[in-house]
């Protein structure tokens, strides 16, 4: 994608002028941040999970002028984190989806000539190396999720970092939530690293222990259990984190057959349809209860959670009837606050014995 110096000047002229939030932290190192990046090929962003780094890195190259003579590419290792960042970028550009902003994933290109920022799939972008050896169509790169060390993410560092003294003007920025950050520096030749703190709410941690007498008493019984709990508690949604699609399916199917109509159960793992994964972004009244992989703690951020069960098939749980100590189960709390939510959170669990708690 090469611009004349025509398009160049239009494309100037026509670019969003970014707003940022100033309640997310990152916000606050916006101006350390603009300077590196302007100083430096690599920059490296370490950012607490709600610190805001995936949605205002993007505007804050915009904004130093990148995304002009080439597009500011951002990487995400989920299809659904593409498109929902995107539609949050877009939503704070005021602009439409596949305008200033568009987004490409395995089957969907909503990318248009007048995009700015493309979001995409780590996989996309890796693909993309084939036929645009040195990802001219690029003037800015930003790889996501980097802690996650998956092989996209690792093939792309490393075929980037032989492509930067080839390509003096294209700018990285690599980011994480838990990054080495030295060893990234090293690897980049000592690129600066800027540290951003996340956002701490309070968790009212409390236990779910088993009461019943029913010897097939089963993980399904106890999120149900914990529901009806969080339930007499007041309003907000609640967040149940499972470890499958099979396990998601089952206890979906126990809550709908337990809860009342207007209480909406949504499943949410990557095999759904972009539709039924867009799901969980839209308005809707009464309770909602998100059944998810850990899609919904590494990539994305699920609005309105008030409340998250931590169940865990456990030893504990197989022996419920036995021992009446287990459910929906987790360990030792490691910290009494939790980044990234927007609002204060809830955590109902079960121990595994007597003397465990709650992470």
């Amino acid at each position: 994608m090469a611009f004349s110096p025509a398009e160049i000047e239009q494309r100037r002229a026509l670019a969003p002028r970014p707003e940022f939030p100033p309640e997310l932290p990152i916000c606050a190192r916006r101006e350390e941040i603009a300077k590196a990046i302007s100083s430096h090929q690599v920059v490296i962003v370490c950012g607490e999970t709600g610190s805001g780094k995936t949605t205002q890195l993007p505007k804050i190259c915009l904004e130093l002028g990148r995304g002009i003579q080439g597009l500011i590419g951002h990487t995400q290792p989920r299809r659904i984190a593409a498109r929902a960042t995107a539609s949050r970028i877009a939503q704070e550009l005021k602009t439409e989806l596949g305008g200033a902003v568009g987004y490409k994933i395995r089957f969907t290109d909503k990318v248009g000539p007048r995009s700015y920022i493309k979001i995409m799939t780590d996989g996309i972008l890796l693909a993309e190396t084939q036929g645009d050896r040195e990802l001219r169509q690029y003037d800015t790169l930003i790889i996501d999720e980097a802690h996650e060390r998956s092989l996209n993410i690792d093939f792309l560092l490393g075929y980037v970092k032989q492509l930067l003294p080839r390509r003096p003007e294209l700018k990285l920025v690599i980011t994480s939530a838990t990054i080495d950050a030295e060893r990234f520096s090293k690897h980049f030749e000592g690129a600066p690293v800027i540290e951003v703190s996340g956002r701490l709410y309070p968790v009212d941690v409390r236990y779910h222990p088993v009461e019943s007498e029913d010897d097939d008493y089963d993980l399904n019984e106890a999120i149900s259990d914990a529901a009806d709990e969080l339930a007499r508690q007041g309003e907000g949604d609640v967040l149940v984190f499972l470890p499958g699609e099979r396990e998601i399916r089952e206890a979906a199917e126990t809550l709908r057959k337990h809860h009342p109509p207007h209480t909406e159960i949504l499943p949410l793992f990557a095999r759904l349809s972009a539709e039924e994964q867009e799901r969980i972004f839209k308005p809707h009244g009464g309770r909602r209860i998100v059944l998810a992989t850990n899609v919904a703690e590494t990539s994305l951020t699920v609005p309105g959670i008030r409340y998250v069960p931590r169940p865990r098939r456990s030893s504990a749980l197989a022996a419920a009837a036995g021992s009446r100590a287990g459910s929906a189960s987790a360990s030792t709390p490691r910290r009494n606050s939790t980044r990234g939510q927007r609002s204060p959170i809830r955590k109902c669990c079960a121990p595994r014995s007597p003397t465990s708690s709650c992470e």
